[in-house]
C-alpha cells in the first residue's frame, strides 16, 4: 500500500508563517526518508491559519529539498485559476522535477464567496466549466493548442 501525505502548512498560535513553511518541508523531508509515496499541498486563501496560499511556489521548495517523493497539490482550485496558467506553472515544475510531480484539482474556489470574488473578479465558474477547463489544461499540458 501506498502512503501519501496533504499538509496545509497550518500556522499554530505564537507562530510564524516561516517556521510552519519550515514545518512542512521539514515533514516533507521526514516522509521522504520513511518511503512514502507523495507529498501534497492544499491550496487556501484569506485563511489566516493556512500558510499554503500558493502551493506551485511552495511545491518547488519541497521538491528541492526532498531526492525521490512525489510531491503536488491536492488542489489546485480551478476556478481561481485559468488552464493556461496552471499547465505553464506545472509544467515548469517537471522540467525542474522530472518525475515527481503531480497535479492534482479542485472544482471549488476553496475559499469563501467574499475572497473567491476578490481573488478572481471574473470568477463566476459553474461546475459544468470544469470538464471544459479540465480539456483545456491537458491541451496545454500537451503542447496542442485550442481554438
Amino acid at each position: 500500500m501506498e502512503i501519501s501525505i496533504v499538509d496545509q502548512t497550518m500556522i499554530r498560535a505564537g507562530q510564524t508563517a516561516g517556521e510552519a513553511l519550515s514545518e512542512t518541508v521539514e515533514l516533507a523531508q521526514l516522509a521522504d526518508d520513511a518511503g512514502f509515496s507523495r507529498f501534497w499541498l492544499t491550496e487556501h486563501h484569506n485563511m489566516p491559519v493556512i500558510g499554503s496560499s500558493t502551493p506551485e511556489i511552495l511545491i518547488a521548495k519541497v521538491a528541492e529539498s526532498t531526492t525521490r517523493i512525489r510531491v503536488g497539490s491536492g488542489g489546485i482550485m480551478f476556478p481561481n485559476h485559468s488552464p493556461l496558467k496552471v499547465a505553464e506553472c506545472f509544467r515548469l515544475l517537471e522540467a525542474l522535477y522530472p518525475g515527481r510531480i503531480d497535479l492534482g484539482l479542485g472544482r471549488a474556489a476553496g475559499t469563501d464567496p467574499y475572497t473567491a470574488k476578490i481573488l478572481n473578479p471574473s470568477n463566476e465558474f459553474k461546475e459544468e466549466d470544469f470538464p471544459r477547463k479540465v480539456d483545456e489544461l491537458q491541451a496545454f499540458l500537451a503542447d496542442a493548442a485550442m481554438t
